[in-house]
């Protein structure tokens, strides 16, 4: 009804094509405007001004010869004062900046290795944004951002890095397993060195103070019993350990001693083969 009176609505944030006889004659802004048709003025069409988002899937390989998908994210608008040029100029704007993302991305990935091409994502999203601001500012649109938003490997080869990764990290376990095993041996046997060391210590101050208290009943009982020998005292005092021995024996209730028939006499035999023992190595010094 509107277009038929001559009159016309722009919306926000477009712009219309106003054309004389066939012409470009004018960029209407938002709002009403009137369009006299009678006078050949006619509407050759709208043009948003609102920030629009294109992704690109461009396939290309590495380096390495490892084939990569790399899906790029472009926002691009058309520029009100370009309005014209943005109309007229390109016939599909989208498959253009696809042309171009698709160019410079076969231009600069296969110069890296993949593991760069993952880290240098920034630079080859700017090297994108550089070459279509370029080449869309004559067409009247500007570039606003542009995103290497991800870069997919062939499914063979991620899943051959994600066995490398594995790999190396049970390799560094297996150090580490290893180092602590390592540790613990080295600290059981330290512990069970000193332990031998203290219980040595213990056996022999355990002797000394034997061979002390022996020697001072010996010399207790000669003082007290006139006419007695050391040979005496020593046999008495070996007799007394003998049966101390055989009372501990026999209190135990656990004990898996087995007893072969002998005497007390048997004591005073082992006292001599002691006695001749150390007689006999005083006389070999």
């Amino acid at each position: 009804m509107g277009q038929a009176l001559g009159c016309i609505q722009v919306d926000q944030s477009t712009v219309a094509i106003k054309e004389t006889f066939g012409k470009f004659d004018d960029v209407l802004e938002p709002g009403c405007h009137c369009l006299p048709w009678c006078l050949g003025s006619q509407l050759a069409g709208h043009l948003s001004l609102r920030v629009q988002q294109l992704d690109v899937r461009c396939e290309t390989k590495t380096k390495d010869n490892v084939f990569v998908t790399v899906v790029a994210s472009v926002q691009y608008r058309a520029l009100a004062e370009k309005a014209a040029d943005a109309f007229y100029k390109l016939s599909n704007t989208r498959a253009q900046i696809q042309a171009y993302v698709f160019d410079v991305i076969r231009a600069s990935v296969p110069k890296l290795e993949l593991d760069s091409a993952f880290e240098q994502k920034n630079e080859i999203a700017k090297a994108v944004e550089d070459e279509l601001e370029k080449a869309m500012s004559h067409y009247g649109f500007e570039i606003v951002q542009t995103l290497i938003v991800d870069i997919e490997p062939d499914e063979h080869v991620k899943r051959a890095m994600n066995e490398i990764n594995a790999a190396a990290r049970m390799r560094v376990a297996a150090n580490e397993k290893a180092e602590a095993e390592k540790i613990l041996q080295i600290k059981r046997a330290e512990g069970d060195a000193e332990s031998k060391y203290l219980a040595g210590l213990g056996i022999a101050r355990q002797r000394q103070a034997i061979v002390d208290g022996l020697r001072d009943s010996v010399l207790a009982f000669s003082v007290n019993v006139p006419g007695t020998t050391s040979k005496d005292v020593m046999d008495m005092v070996l007799v007394t350990q003998y049966f101390d021995t055989m009372k501990e024996i026999g209190a135990s209730s656990k004990s898996n001693s087995v007893f072969i028939p002998h005497g007390p006499g048997a004591v005073r035999e082992i006292a001599t083969q002691i006695r001749d023992g150390l007689l006999q190595a005083s006389s070999t010094q």
